[in-house]
């Protein structure tokens, strides 16, 4: 097996782990559904990247027990579920119809009475997918907001933050629109699986106050760049109701998928690997370049790309970019995987790339100077050009990214 197949196989373990239906059903041994009350139903409502596989196995379950399912996805994953009402929305770019998904989904939870159950199954993608903006304030505000905060590095737990402010059902919001109590399964996509960040943590209390968003956003020099109207409703104090309680049970991580991959012989080198791409790149190659004999090197998290042209790309995209042409002459072959596990990477049909010490000049020998290309954050572009992209096709999961190093 070639380097590059064997750093591409165990993406693919690291996919599998985190099969959302697999996940789910290991969930519900340990933690089954709530009784029905005389004369209930099950409302189920299924959000994110990795709704479909785990309605599909829900339904399973339910069979002839009283229930009604609506499952809001993103469009790669979206396909019809007998069962069940499937609507698709945009990602990671709010649009018109997951705003129409987000009036559905409070009109199932409205309906709900006292003796009825909801059931949320919850994973990753779920802020972009229910855009439900509050009053004052429109969809294309909160996708102005949405480019600013990507524009400029924001972590996910930062712009939860910011997200939760200007939502009716981000940060518990789900709760307070039910009729019935909620038990949440959840998926994370988020390092550190913080229940408050997935999804914008519909299912449980919010990260912090209108307060905090201000002061972030003033810290960070982008207070002038959101639309007025949000300036407006960030500015509004307002002091909420107490939550009503809810069950949340986290079923899959990051973590599992890369204790997959060490389960298949590599070694788990860092599993918090935030921040800017710049920075993890050269975190990656320092372990490369300690690391003794033939060896894989895995890694996981989930970095940011803080934007200062107008190219093509994602964050794993630029990662593996970073690493090609950053690492030195180690005097064996190498290969470098960075991928998301839901299978997009930003704006592009990629999950990533999939580097080597020939990547430079693959790029150079196409044409292309890798350089300027980086430069302008269009690293789609440059591995486009050097034959490195990663693409893999929708997943049906989402757990965030790993990476792959493997030394010959």
């Amino acid at each position: 097996m070639t380097l590059r197949a064997r750093a591409e196989q165990l993406f693919s373990v690291a996919c599998q782990a985190a099969d959302p239906a697999h996940a789910l059903a290991l969930a519900l041994e340990a933690h089954p559904l709530p009784n029905l009350g005389k004369g209930g139903a099950y409302r189920v409502v299924c959000i994110g990247k990795a709704a479909l596989p785990m309605a599909t196995y829900l339904l399973s379950r339910l069979a002839t027990t009283p229930h009604r399912m609506l499952v809001v996805t993103n469009y790669e994953n979206a396909r019809d579920l007998p069962g069940a009402t499937v609507l698709a929305a945009g990602h990671p770019v709010p649009d018109a119809n997951g705003a129409a998904a987000a009036e559905a989904v409070e009109a199932v939870l409205r309906a709900a009475s006292p003796a009825d159950r909801v059931i949320a199954l919850m994973s990753g993608g779920g802020s972009a997918l229910l855009p439900a903006p509050v009053a004052g304030i429109t969809l294309e505000d909160k996708a102005a907001v949405n480019r600013v905060l990507l524009a400029h590095g924001f972590e996910i737990t930062e712009m939860n933050l910011i997200r939760q402010q200007l939502s009716r059902l981000k940060g518990g919001g789900m709760l307070r629109v039910s009729g019935a109590p909620v038990t949440a399964y959840i998926l994370s996509d988020v390092i550190g699986d913080d229940l408050r960040v997935i999804a914008s943590g519909p299912t449980v209390a919010p990260i912090g106050s209108k307060a905090d968003a201000r002061a972030l956003l003033a810290a960070r020099g982008v207070w002038s760049d959101l639309p007025e109207a949000v300036r407006v409703v960030l500015e509004a104090e307002t002091t909420p109701a107490p939550l009503p309680p809810a069950q949340n049970v986290l079923i899959g991580s990051n973590r599992k998928s890369l204790q997959a991959m060490a389960d298949h012989g590599a070694l788990i080198v860092d599993d918090h690997l935030t921040g800017d791409v710049a920075t993890a790149a050269a975190t990656i190659i320092a372990a490369a370049r300690v690391a003794k004999g033939p060896c894989v090197l895995v890694f996981g998290g989930e970095t940011t790309v803080t934007l200062r042209g107008d190219g093509l790309g994602g964050r794993n995209q630029e990662l593996a970019l970073r690493v090609a042409m950053g690492m030195p002459d180690l005097g064996r072959d190498w290969v470098f995987l960075s991928g998301g596990t839901d299978g997009r990477d930003g704006p592009t049909k990629a999950a990533g790339g999939v580097v080597d010490a020939g990547t430079h000049a693959r790029i150079s020998a196409a044409g292309g100077d890798a350089n300027a290309l980086l430069a302008n954050n269009d690293s789609y572009a440059a591995l486009k050009l050097a034959g490195d992209l990663l693409i893999t096709g929708a997943t049906g999961t989402n757990v965030a990214d790993v990476q792959v190093f493997v030394l010959g």
